[in-house]
């Protein structure tokens, strides 16, 4: 018997099905990892993988940054938590501002479930209105507001709406297709009580689904002439397509933005950010109530300024390097599979691809959820048996880091012929 099996036996008796997050559990069980280091991770039984799951976006520079280590450990020598304000999260903030020109202020946060949630309670102390409207598929965080046909592990597991939330608050959450600028028209005209509208710019919860031309232009429209707040989540893509995220990427400047993952590179924090008038909304100078005991923790502080100015350091190598490798890639994994006369899709753009077992294009919940899901999991399978190690679930994405090389690519297209060749079998 394996370590990893051995370790989620015990697990079982005393973490619920024996994993601390539903995206983790994979058939028959998962491993347990020992070590992480560049683009590679260990399990228990000293197994070496190449990392595409990436802490699902946020190793953006890879596991183990010496930068970031270096900044991390020489602030452990000073404290772990304060609850007092500090210069470093000043600092922070201006890195973020400076980053993201849609955002006047910025409070700092832990997860991205936190940003969404206080960014929602932003827009309707705004507004004084209740309703909210999110696109099918995007995932927001897990809780009530937005676990309606989310996506993440609530697709995954088949929940659309989770139990024990409440109706009275789901009932304020309306749904419309994503990419579909006409059901977003349609439903602000049935109603007139919308406090915000949330989107994921690039749908990274549900496979990847990238927005169709000019989706986020008339998405942007469409708000401003009515005077709703646009709430970008940009939990994945912030920093990860580009230093400015989705909105530089496209364009666009939403009167909100959410983004945690690649702002420390694997460390626990967030951030909500966004024009003065509706931050300043925030307490004790507002009545929009906000609090945490580890808000702006040093460590994850000095984390995420240490990430922030590597990528600007970096920034012409590195978002050009990951286009090119994902091209690359996403270009002979297409043509192994045409090859193989297998249906499928491939979604890619910036550092992030997914294939899709369908001969459908992928360009919403519908779609993502009609491509064969067995295959997929088949596929996973045989990766994992060669050493890749990708999300486990077709409605997540993988992720490309500063950290790959050539060779692990080379590597990776190996184990994908292999597995499409299992998948065709």
């Amino acid at each position: 018997m394996s370590e990893s099996k051995k370790l989620f036996n015990i697990a079982k008796k005393v973490i619920p099905s024996g994993v601390n997050s539903p995206v983790r559990y994979f058939e028959p069980y998962p491993f347990f990892t020992k070590k992480a280091n560049g683009a590679y991770i260990w399990d228990v039984d000293d197994k070496r993988y190449i990392d595409f799951c990436n802490g699902y976006g946020a190793l953006l520079l890879g596991h183990r940054r010496k930068e970031i280590l270096k900044s991390v450990s020489n602030q452990l020598t000073k404290g772990t938590l304060y609850c007092t304000p500090t210069e470093s999260e000043i600092e922070l903030s201006k890195l973020i501002i400076g980053n993201f020109p849609s955002i006047d202020k910025v409070r700092l946060m832990n997860t991205g479930g936190e940003a969404t949630m206080t960014a929602i309670r932003l827009a309707r102390g705004f507004t004084k209105k209740k309703k909210i409207i999110k696109f099918e598929g995007c995932y927001h965080g897990a809780h009530d507001s937005v676990l309606v046909k989310a996506g993440s592990g609530s697709a995954h597991n088949g929940i659309s709406v989770s139990d024990g939330g409440l109706d009275e608050v789901s009932k304020n959450t309306l749904v419309v297709e994503y990419n579909n600028i006409e059901d977003l028209q349609k439903t602000i005209q049935k109603h007139k009580d919308i406090a915000g509208v949330i989107v994921e710019p690039i749908l990274a919860n549900m496979g990847l689904i990238l927005p169709e031309k000019n989706f986020l232009s008339d998405l942007r429209k469409v708000t401003k002439e009515n005077n709703i707040p646009l709430i970008f989540d940009e939990v994945v893509t912030g920093f990860r397509v580009a230093p400015g995220g989705a909105q530089e990427y496209f364009g666009i400047k939403p009167d909100i933005t959410t983004m945690a993952k690649a702002l420390s590179n694997g460390f626990t924090i967030s951030a909500v950010g966004g024009k003065k008038e509706i931050m300043d909304l925030l307490s004790p100078g507002g009545k929009v109530y906000q609090a945490s005991t580890f808000a702006g923790n040093p460590i994850s502080v000095s984390a995420a300024i240490s990430s922030i100015k590597t990528i600007n350091k970096i920034k012409n190598k590195l978002y050009s390097k990951l286009e090119r490798f994902n091209l690359l890639f996403s270009t002979a994994l297409d043509d192994m599979a045409t090859d193989l006369k297998i249906p499928h899709q491939i979604n890619f753009t910036a550092s992030m691809f997914q294939i899709f077992f369908t001969n459908k294009p992928v360009v919403d919940y519908q779609t993502s959820k009609n491509a064969n899901a067995k295959k997929f999991q088949k596929m996973f399978q045989t990766l994992l048996k060669n050493g890749i190690f990708i999300a486990p679930s077709q409605f997540e994405v993988v992720f490309l880091s500063d950290a790959h090389t050539q060779t692990d690519l080379n590597k990776t297209l190996d184990a994908y012929n292999l597995a499409l060749k299992s998948v065709k079998n």
